[in-house]
């Protein structure tokens, strides 16, 4: 099955699923309502609007509310989990927004040179906006975007690193940060930098009530936006699959199906008998626990041998049945039921790839010239 394909019939599943639960039930919440409301009316008051989106779709999780917004040189795109995303097509993305006349920013939220490099810029940014307005006043920068792109991990962050190069003292305050899409319920206040003082405003993220391109709606359901429970965990999982399926990501992992680099779980429990006590308890709680290395090293050859020796075209739904079953015992996940056992195997495959364990993707194409 095509990717565009499987991509259309999640996204019309999606929309199926959020039109039926009725008004405020779907991703688009009173508090959503709410808080959408509460951003138009700071939007004009701020110095600067940081637009955060996610780097792995850069056009996706565009924050629709800025759709009509002209101030370039007061918004700025930062596209965060840039660690996630493709290296050499994120550069190509910036050079994108760069014809479009858009300042945008690469960051990675928990990495500290990373926010250190964006304090930097931000700082420089408001003192040139200084300059122009002969102004000496408190700088404030709103924090926008769609739920889950990491707006609260970047808030906290600018907060931490800003506090340390500022050599302030006193308790450090903090948004809510979840894996789950809408945990930031108000906007929050907390102070990223001195001399001047800026202050940022983290906001609840918010998403348009309706989304009519069935390709976004899976690209949000891919990296987490929108929540697996409207599209499902294992139609999810397979989307993924036919997408490394068409890339050249499991070619790398190629070395790790060389025999000499194998390790199977036999010989795993043959170490765990010399080691120590706690060192035994450790290793027999690793099969149970897909995020270990040696488990993702599993899981990588697994899907590379899958691939590699597919007689057939890469976009035939058979292939991804077979990655499904072979990943089985890659997982070590228990023999119950089928409909149990792929679940289960979803939701690992899955968090791997929002954790960048099966490689880095771009999943949005840049738009051709017209």
């Amino acid at each position: 099955m095509a990717t565009a394909t499987l991509a259309r019939q999640i996204g019309r599943a999606i929309t199926k699923a959020t039109n039926s639960t009725g008004p405020g039930n779907g991703w688009f919440s009173p508090h959503m309502a709410a808080a959408s409301r509460a951003i138009a009316e700071r939007i004009p008051l701020v110095d600067l609007v940081l637009e955060v989106r996610d780097a792995r779709i850069p056009l996706s999780s565009a924050y629709d509310q800025l759709r009509n917004y002209t101030s370039s040189s007061k918004r700025i795109i930062v596209m965060n989990k840039m660690d996630l995303a493709n290296h050499s097509q994120l550069k190509d993305w910036m050079k994108y927004f760069e014809q479009k006349n858009y300042i945008s920013y690469g960051v990675n939220a928990h990495n500290k040179e990373s926010i250190q490099q964006l304090l930097n810029f931000l700082q420089a940014r408001v003192r040139e906006l200084k300059k122009v307005d002969h102004s000496s006043h408190t700088a404030t920068i709103l924090l926008v975007g769609i739920p889950n792109v990491g707006k609260s991990a970047l808030a906290n962050s600018l907060h931490r690193i800003g506090r340390i190069s500022a050599a302030e003292k006193g308790k450090l305050k903090h948004a809510t940060v979840s894996p789950q899409p809408g945990e930031t319920k108000n906007i929050t206040g907390l102070k990223i930098a001195s001399h001047p003082n800026i202050y940022v405003l983290d906001t609840p993220g918010v998403l348009p009530p309706h989304i009519l391109d069935d390709e976004v709606c899976t690209k949000l359901a891919l990296t987490g936006t929108i929540q697996d429970c409207f599209a499902g965990e294992k139609e999810l999982a397979q989307c993924f699959l036919s997408i490394l399926n068409r890339s050249d990501e499991y070619k790398k992992w190629a070395k790790l199906s060389n025999s000499e680099n194998e390790r199977s779980f036999a010989d795993r429990n043959i170490e765990c008998s010399t080691s120590s006590e706690m060192g035994m308890k450790r290793k027999r709680q690793y099969p149970t626990d897909h995020t270990q290395d040696f488990v993702v090293h599993d899981v990588r050859r697994t899907l590379f041998e899958v691939i590699s020796s597919f007689d057939g075209n890469v976009e035939d739904e058979r292939l991804i049945e077979e990655e499904f079953k072979a990943t089985h015992a890659a997982f070590q996940v228990p023999l119950e039921s089928e409909h149990y056992a792929e679940n289960k195997i979803a939701a690992k495959l899955l968090n791997l790839f929002r954790t960048g364990r099966l490689g880095h993707y771009i999943l949005d194409s840049i738009p051709r010239k017209l």
